[in-house]
């Protein structure tokens, strides 16, 4: 099994740690991992301020370094989310484009659905509130939607669950959206800090020491709006929860 490894622009240059981290899980599963150099940003923030025609070359060069892979992991829904919904506009004909889209995972979801492990040798003696992102709840299905009604699930939970000692607050509003919204953060700046705080209250009220989740954008926003009001609360990367103890 091939894995390419795709790790998102922001991450690669605010943090390199969480980033190893994940390089870190998928070795230790004997996975054969490699990260192309030349990979770049996936266009997710370029679509949604409407720049197609720069989307569409970004979408193109990523199914060019890509394709190759038996499978492609990112530490991120919503990267995940721009190559398996969204790259169709732009690079629906081209050669390898069907493969990619078929096997771009997020690291939780391939870990899950693909990997299936049934323990781990991490141990995390923390309370650990869920944060459910929107692109990796919504878009990806990592966890059951609140206004639809059926029956409960989460892949976050279910591997957080092979953790030792970890345990977990019980929240108000499971899936409720932190605000960040990549460029909606920018344009909004007001209505994005006041729903970062209300999805920090909740974690607070709820008695979380740490807030965690599968995408780090979220986790950054949050964790801004932490650190300048000093809040009694961290935020944390699933893959750091799950690297603990590997070297």
């Amino acid at each position: 099994m091939k894995i390419g490894l795709f790790i998102p622009c922001f991450m690669n240059e605010l943090y390199p740690e969480a980033s190893m981290d994940t390089l870190k899980i998928l070795e230790s599963f004997g996975l054969d991992v490699h990260y192309p150099l030349e990979q770049t940003c996936c266009g997710q923030p370029m679509a949604n301020t409407g720049c197609a025609h720069e989307s569409a070359i970004l979408a193109k060069r990523f199914i060019e370094i890509f394709k190759h892979y038996d499978y492609i992991v990112a530490p991120s829904g919503s990267c995940v989310s721009m190559v398996r919904h969204h790259y169709a506009q732009f690079v629906s004909e081209m050669e390898g484009f069907n493969h990619v889209q078929k096997n771009t995972y997020e690291l939780i979801e391939f870990i899950h659905d693909v990997i299936k492990p049934d323990h781990l040798n991490v141990n995390f003696p923390h309370k650990v509130g869920i944060h459910n992102s929107c692109h990796g709840h919504r878009e990806l299905g990592l966890s059951s939607m609140s206004e639809r009604h059926t029956p409960t699930f989460s892949k976050i939970k279910d591997i957080l669950d092979l953790v030792s000692n970890i345990s977990f607050s019980t929240l108000e509003r499971n899936d409720e959206c932190c605000g960040f919204g990549g460029t909606f953060a920018v344009s909004e700046e007001a209505m994005s800090i006041a729903m970062g705080r209300a999805r920090i209250e909740d974690h607070i009220q709820a008695g979380s020491e740490y807030i965690t989740g599968v995408d780090m954008s979220c986790l950054m926003h949050m964790q801004g709006l932490i650190d300048r009001e000093k809040l009694p609360i961290k935020t944390i990367y699933i893959a750091q929860i799950l690297a603990k103890g590997l070297a």
